[in-house]
């Protein structure tokens, strides 16, 4: 059995040039060709480490590559070394080394092996140090997947060094996604596999940022058709993710911007289909004077305004008016019907919503406030308001601001409130159904609305005005009133309002028959007044009776059959002379709403 000395001879007589390295990485021993290539005293080198005889490239390699490397692995196979001799020659070589192990598992030693390189393994050198300088993020890995060299871009760009990197697994510097992805054996299996391109995966800098790349590889194989490393090249799209992902966003937002102006742009529409309706304000009664000066006074100031009637009177008028002479003009006037709202939804209509609130929010929603921000929004009907919702409304009438329901966000909004009730408030506060302090806020200046019965000398001038408007509307020819007519008119109490004169004219209008206005077929009890029918025989009223009068879906009937006749005369065409707009003298734009709305459609050929 051979004893340590033999050993020791062994080694320090082997032909190949080798040392023992320590823990601590000072050598132990070096062999007699160690020594004779490099032209050193044995007690020279003993105790030393193999840094002080080696270039200084190399002793940076050792340091930050070659130790790591087998520390985490336990061997090296064929890495570079240039080492220096006593007269200064370089002396290339490539190292295999090995750590050795008691049977306790204790540490021994280092035993490295060199061997002088010859001119293809100094070409290889030139390579890899070539490989390490590429302005390039370049790392190769060996078949397990673990690095065996990356190039200095590669570590600048995650912020490690070196002795840090090399003899790891690339999975360490994944997201944790990734590392996921590729844990157990599908590291192995996707090296195995070979090159591959355009790899997305997302790795993980010193400091925890995160950089989005894109890798191609090419596989080197053994004799045996193993991958036994892999060149891996990867490219930094970390910003054009993040514009990718900003664009995402802005699209997104112009969505959901585009169906708030839908929403607008619906609510605007109604509104001005409203308007259309009520017309403008006729008249020159005094107690219609005394309004519009009190509308004049409040118009140009920020004041809200509460506008108190009977219902008919022509209250949202008044809130039109109001809002066209004030200096929000400009802006939105969102009307709010607040006897219309189910009572579970008023909060939702106010203030708006996000997806998910309730049942059925199954998107973004826009409230009628940040509808009106800049503008005026007019409240009808507030005395039907929910108890419990009056305390968000003062909110937002003291403090201007708000939350959507299901939104933590509180948002801000310059909106001038506009009230109208039928309704005695003071009588609801007294009742505990309407709270004192919204009344006060309310009402700042409050405009009372005269009845039609206080506005006599208004009553022919309206049904005059309502008599053309209708004519217009429904292709009619022009009417006009009788003396008697106009003096009925004038003695009626009108409990309606204005709503109920125009009601009257336009079930006139309808059932007349040419350019004679049969007004005691919509006003029945003008037959016992004389002739009120504008000439034609008391007897043919009376032969219509009650059963003249026509509900509000018969006009719509006889209005509907009136434009099939048009579009029949004209062959269908709308517009153009001959058109069936110009039948009805009419706009055509006018026309095509209303057959939309009544859903004609041209029969079919045979």
């Amino acid at each position: 059995m051979l004893s340590f000395e033999d050993y020791q001879w062994l080694f320090r007589k082997s032909p190949s040039m080798a040392t023992t390295i320590a823990e601590d990485g000072a050598y132990l021993d070096v062999n007699d060709a160690f020594l004779d290539r490099l032209g050193y005293e044995r007690e020279e080198v003993l105790g030393k480490r193999p840094e002080v005889f080696v270039t200084e490239d190399s002793a940076r390699r050792i340091a930050e590559e070659f130790r790591p490397a087998l520390r985490r692995t336990g061997r090296l196979r064929q890495k570079p070394i240039s080492f220096v001799s006593r007269d200064g020659d370089i002396v290339d070589c490539l190292t295999d080394a090995i750590l050795e192990h008691g049977p306790d598992g204790r540490f021994l030693r280092t035993i490295a092996v060199y061997t002088e390189a010859t001119d293809q393994a100094r070409a290889n050198f030139k390579y890899r140090t070539l490989y390490r300088s590429m302005p390039a993020m370049l790392h190769t890995v060996d078949g397990n997947g673990q690095i065996s060299t990356v190039t200095d871009h590669w570590l600048q760009k995650l912020g490690y060094t070196r002795q840090e990197v090399i003899g790891r697994s690339i999975t360490d510097f994944f997201s944790r996604a990734d590392r996921r992805l590729y844990a157990g054996d599908r590291l192995r299996a996707l090296i195995a596999e070979g090159d591959f391109n355009n790899l997305e995966r997302q790795m993980v800098t010193k400091t925890g940022e995160k950089l989005d790349v894109i890798s191609s590889a090419i596989a080197h194989r053994d004799a045996k058709g193993r991958v036994d490393r892999m060149l891996v090249a990867s490219k930094d799209v970390t910003e054009r993710k993040r514009a990718e992902r900003r664009l995402r966003q802005a699209l997104a937002e112009n969505a959901r911007l585009r169906e708030e102006l839908e929403h607008e742009r619906d609510y605007l529409r109604e509104e001005v289909n409203v308007a259309l309706n009520f017309g403008r304000i006729v008249g020159t009664s005094p107690a219609l004077q005394r309004m519009l000066r009190q509308v004049e006074a409040v118009a140009n100031t920020p004041a809200s305004v509460l506008i108190l009637g009977e219902s008919g009177t022509g209250k949202e008028l008044i809130a039109r008016a109001i809002h066209a002479r004030s200096p929000r003009a400009e802006g939105p006037l969102v009307r709010v019907n607040c006897a219309s709202i189910p009572k579970e939804l008023f909060e939702s209509e106010f203030f708006g919503h996000v997806k998910g609130a309730f049942t059925g929010a199954h998107r973004d929603r826009v409230g009628r406030f940040q509808l009106a921000d800049g503008g005026s929004i007019f409240l009808d009907e507030v005395g039907e308001i929910p108890l419990e919702l009056q305390g968000k409304l003062l909110r937002v009438l003291q403090e201007s601001e708000f939350e959507r329901v299901g939104d933590d966000v509180t948002r801000s909004v310059d909106v001038r409130v506009i009230a109208a009730t039928n309704r005695d408030l003071e009588d609801l506060i007294v009742e505990g159904k309407f709270r004192e302090d919204l009344f006060y806020r309310l009402s700042v200046f409050p405009v009372d609305v005269p009845p039609l019965r206080e506005r006599a000398e208004d009553v022919v001038q309206l049904a005059q005005h309502f008599l053309e408007q209708t004519c217009r509307d429904f292709g009619r020819e022009p009417m006009t009133l009788t003396r008697a007519q106009a003096q009925h008119l004038r003695r009626y109490d009108w409990p309606g309002n204005v709503r109920e004169l125009k009601n009257v004219i336009e079930r006139a209008v309808i059932l007349s028959e040419g350019s004679v206005l049969r007004l005691d077929r919509s006003m029945p009890e003008l037959r016992e007044s004389g002739d009120v029918s504008g000439g034609e025989p008391a007897g043919e009223s009376a032969r219509d009776g009650v059963e003249g009068i026509l509900t509000e879906s018969d006009m719509r009937d006889l209005q509907r059959r009136n434009i099939v006749r048009a579009l029949e005369q004209a062959g269908w065409r709308v517009s153009g002379n001959g058109g069936a707009a110009e039948l009805l003298d009419v706009k055509p734009t006018t026309l095509a709403d209303r057959i939309r709305s009544f859903g004609i459609r041209k029969p079919s050929g045979p």
